[in-house]
């Protein structure tokens, strides 16, 4: 199937939206417990603020509505920087993915880490919500991979690398989508994917701490089945549901 999307869970400017209908394969890391999931859903909608076109950017500091826990560490703020990653200190221009464990000084989540270049084309979206129909479909949809939690969302942060160029491949186009979720105790990220352009760089895909006491790299990550049409990140399940 086209147009397939991942989603991991673990939680100047334009305001145009986008609602893909796309189906999705689905990652998805409660960021405490670190049980993982794969299941099927839609990218939610690709719309909020953009950063400004560079090579290597990022966007400005976001001052999040909501803290954001994050393996015991609570965050106020966070960066999307337009490699595919997100920081939470400090904005990050690394362009040339490392394989996790870094035993680094950051906390990073990295949907697809890779070299791309949007100073023609592409765009980052960013966008937060506090209530409306983004909650409910947040709610619903870790209440259907964690039933156990009774989870309430009352915080999600979109973040969108939409049609994102590779570096020195103009016509590439990658869609990308990490949503950051928070509700009483517990936090949550999932990480989608749509068109995935065949990449000659190498890619990333997962998440780790400062010093790397939590980490983990999503399998395919570092391999020729990164990207393109069959890619793993849109076709592989662990629950046996590719899209």
């Amino acid at each position: 199937m086209s147009g397939v999307v991942r989603k991991t869970i673990l939680s100047i400017f334009s305001q145009k939206t986008f609602q893909h209908k796309q189906i999705s394969t689905v990652f998805l890391f409660y960021i405490c417990l670190m049980k993982s999931v794969f299941v099927v859903g839609p990218l939610y909608p690709i719309s909020g603020n953009t950063t400004q076109r560079a090579l290597d950017g990022s966007s400005p500091l976001i001052v999040l509505q909501r803290p954001f826990v994050y393996f015991g560490q609570p965050y106020n703020q966070i960066y999307v920087n337009h490699n595919g990653h997100i920081t939470f200190n400090n904005p990050w221009g690394i362009h040339v993915p490392q394989s996790f464990p870094m035993y680094g000084t950051m906390d990073i989540i990295a949907p697809f880490w890779t070299k791309f270049d949007n100073r023609q084309t592409g765009l980052v979206y960013y966008k937060q919500y506090t209530t409306g129909n983004i909650l409910n479909q947040a709610t619903e949809d870790i209440n259907n991979y964690f039933p156990q939690f009774n989870f309430t969302a009352s915080w999600v942060f979109v973040a969108t690398w939409h049609e994102m160029p590779y570096w020195l491949h103009n016509n590439s186009r990658t869609t990308v989508q990490a949503v950051l979720i928070s509700g009483g105790q517990y936090s949550f990220v999932l990480m989608n994917y749509g068109n995935i352009s065949p990449n000659r760089w190498n890619v990333q895909v997962g998440y780790d701490t400062i010093n790397s006491t939590h980490h983990l790299t999503v399998p395919g990550s570092f391999s020729s089945n990164a990207s393109g049409n069959y890619s793993v990140f849109r076709h592989n399940s662990n629950v046996n549901v590719p899209g």
